[in-house]
């Protein structure tokens, strides 16, 4: 027998380059009916990729339907998060360092293969837009928001709107040039914070750190296996006291924190959020963080600004891209 009477809920998609999240809520946001995480396998190539997609979307709407009582009918559409940069007016991935698309048409096969209207926005964005309506950032007005994780993205809420840019490019946080002379990122780029902070970044420069150095915790968590390193091993080790860890968390919040200064220079946001696997390490990395904001932003802004992590852990993507369906597709604010 269903368990609750549903009304109209919408299907939102977290497209990443590590894991595909897919979750039904309510038109308001007040219920959420379902959720599925699978892996994404990006090197399986973007049909493969879609396949997955597609299935994990009706299979959410099944469940939704088969807990409520409710008709396919009542499903309003699905909001896609996807790695940019995009072509919203278009549905287009323009392209992905993280999944390695070029120009894919992901809205129009998404609607045609599931048979409901559908809107894309960038990942990061629709996060920002998640943790505003529903998470952390609420009740800010300028709200600048940081997704990392395979990748480092990100998205600006300005005087409550999010703000896309003149061709939807804005709020590429990872891509922002901490270090002139730096290490290449994916993107082509030398030096971006992406190449720095996100989570293969991080798992790297603790590889490097160890050298040859078999005594660290890290080396044993991963049972000598260094290519299973992870940004949350890093995380867990530094959490035991690993000096190495400790050193590489330690140089990840100098990093974050020299590109939230930047941003607060910039924009003077009332609300940093920061959302992604990089909260697993809690005090360890927010408060070096916070320190070297403090160092090098400008006092005021500082001072008018909370720097928090996500509320909405594992579900912002989702959150926002229904959030972004409501607005692009429904009108809603």
């Amino acid at each position: 027998m269903p368990n609750r009477k549903a009304g109209k809920f919408i299907v939102g998609v977290d497209l990443g380059g590590t894991n595909i999240v897919v979750g039904a809520l309510s038109e308001d946001g007040s219920r959420e009916y379902a959720m599925r995480s699978e892996p994404t396998r990006a090197g399986q190539g973007a049909d493969a990729v879609v396949d997955r997609m597609v299935r994990m979307i009706d299979t959410v709407i099944a469940e939704t339907t088969a807990a409520t009582g409710a008709k396919r009918n009542a499903c309003l559409g699905v909001g896609v998060g996807a790695p940019g940069p995009l072509d919203r007016e278009a549905g287009v991935v323009l392209t992905t360092p993280n999944l390695g698309w070029t120009n894919f048409p992901l809205r129009t096969v998404i609607a045609e293969r599931v048979g409901l209207q559908a809107t894309l926005d960038n990942d990061a964005n629709c996060a920002t837009l998640g943790e505003w309506w529903l998470g952390a950032a609420r009740g800010g007005r300028n709200v600048v928001g940081m997704t990392i994780g395979t990748g480092i993205g990100g998205g600006l809420i300005l005087d409550g709107r999010l703000y896309h840019g003149a061709s939807d490019v804005a709020g590429e946080i990872g891509h922002t040039t901490i270090d002139v002379t730096g290490r290449r990122c994916k993107c082509g780029n030398y030096g971006c914070l992406e190449a720095y902070a996100s989570g293969p970044s991080i798992a790297e420069r603790a590889r490097e750190a160890m050298g040859d150095d078999t005594s660290s915790r890290l080396y044993a968590m991963v049972e000598g296996d260094l290519s299973k390193l992870t940004a949350a091993t890093v995380y867990a080790a530094a959490e035991a006291g690993d000096d190495t860890a400790l050193d590489v968390v330690r140089e990840t919040a100098r990093f974050l924190g020299t590109g939230i200064a930047n941003l607060l220079n910039v924009f003077n946001p009332d609300v940093v959020v920061i959302a992604g696997g990089v909260t697993q390490a809690g005090d360890s990395l927010f408060e070096p963080m916070r320190r070297e904001v403090r160092r090098r932003a400008f006092r005021a802004a500082v001072e008018s600004c909370r720097i928090v992590p996500g509320a909405l852990p594992g579900t912002a993507g989702v959150v926002g891209a229904v959030a972004t369906f409501r607005q692009q597709a429904l009108g809603a604010v």
